[in-house]
């Protein structure tokens, strides 16, 4: 009988280190942050990060076999070691887009594999359907759209009726005059010019992702969001393209038109999904004993991009969270990646 895998390092490939890094200066404001790792003469694949605003980091590499893949990681605008950190000027998901080409042009690659999770996911739609003849394959997860009704259930009114310790201190920040719109008054506080209302307000924000993003909460991610700068730039960038719906058409990577750009990339979609008791009285009833799943782009949106993209292959996970460092979550994620080595 086989060992059950119990490990990320078992799911994983071992550790590398890049064999290039470098900066890319994509606009008059904005330089980019980017590494290559794997096999210089490989597969390309380009990992897109969560957020927007969240940054890339090591682990983030070991998705890939490092002797097929040549991986390129790079932080977005704002983000991570990009310059300059947290801004929200000229930062735009088509700004993002059109780095990810600028980026494929500078290290000379023809076509890639796009892998994004979570916002990610919104990212790597946005660029296949702007530009598919560069795009060999998608591989996702925790489906995203930036859609009123994703954001309102996360941030205004859902998952704090399944959270509702960590929403009592997303709340605590702000005045009850101003939580009708918690977007709106978050988003105030983390442009406004001093300096204190700004970081207790990011690590507000940021602590209510970390806490609901796996299916037991990670005290490392708590601690994460607990660091000013990395909590500024995270919270500052998503609230900003939050209110601003992403700089989309209400369900734009959703369309007809939109989808029929993307239809013949093989695409793979990972999400974690909630489950239900067989004996529940109510069909709104989560299971006790099965948790809460991926409340942060819960798998209503992925449904709906299946509906719409019968032809991308959807597995729903039925015992993870949102994040992509979940033992079950991650095992499918390298697996679709394997999948794609012959491509």
């Amino acid at each position: 009988m086989s060992t059950p895998v119990t490990t990320l390092d078992a799911i994983l490939y071992p550790p590398i280190e890049p064999f290039e890094t470098g900066q890319l200066k994509v606009s008059d404001l904005h330089t980019l942050n980017y590494e290559v790792s794997g096999n210089k003469d490989g597969k390309p694949v380009v990992f897109l990060h969560g957020g927007p605003g969240g940054g890339v980091s090591e682990k983030d590499r070991r998705y890939f076999d490092p002797k097929v893949y040549k991986i390129v990681l790079f932080d977005q605008r704002g983000a991570g070691k990009s310059t300059p950190s947290a801004s929200i000027e000229e930062n735009t998901t088509w700004d993002l887009v059109a780095d990810i080409e600028k980026l494929r042009e500078h290290l000379k690659i023809d076509k890639w594999v796009v892998f994004g999770g979570s916002w990610g996911s919104t990212l790597s739609l946005a660029y296949a359907q702007t530009h598919p003849d560069r795009v060999k394959a998608l591989i996702l997860r925790g489906i995203f759209t930036l859609r009123r009704s994703e954001l309102d259930f996360f941030y205004q009114n859902g998952a704090s009726h399944i959270f509702p310790e960590h929403w009592d201190d997303y709340l605590a920040p702000i005045p009850e005059s101003e939580r009708d719109d918690m977007m709106k008054a978050y988003y105030n506080r983390l442009t406004s010019e001093n300096d204190e209302i700004r970081t207790t307000a990011a690590k507000a924000w940021s602590t209510w992702e970390m806490a609901t993003s796996k299916l037991r909460v990670d005290a490392a991610d708590i601690a994460r969001a607990a660091n000013d700068d990395w909590a500024l730039a995270f919270a500052r960038i998503e609230a900003h393209y939050f209110i601003n719906a992403g700089f989309m058409r209400e369900g734009q990577l959703l369309e007809k038109q939109s989808i029929d750009k993307i239809r013949n990339i093989p695409t793979v979609v990972v999400q974690g999904k909630q489950l239900y008791p067989s004996n529940a009285k109510g069909a709104n009833l989560p299971s006790p004993d099965t948790g809460r799943y991926d409340v942060v782009c819960p798998a209503r949106t992925a449904y709906d991009l299946k509906k719409a993209f019968p032809e991308l292959e959807l597995t729903m996970v039925p015992d993870a969270g949102h994040s992509a460092r979940e033992l079950p979550t991650c095992k499918l994620l390298v697996e679709a990646a394997d999948k794609f080595r012959d491509l």
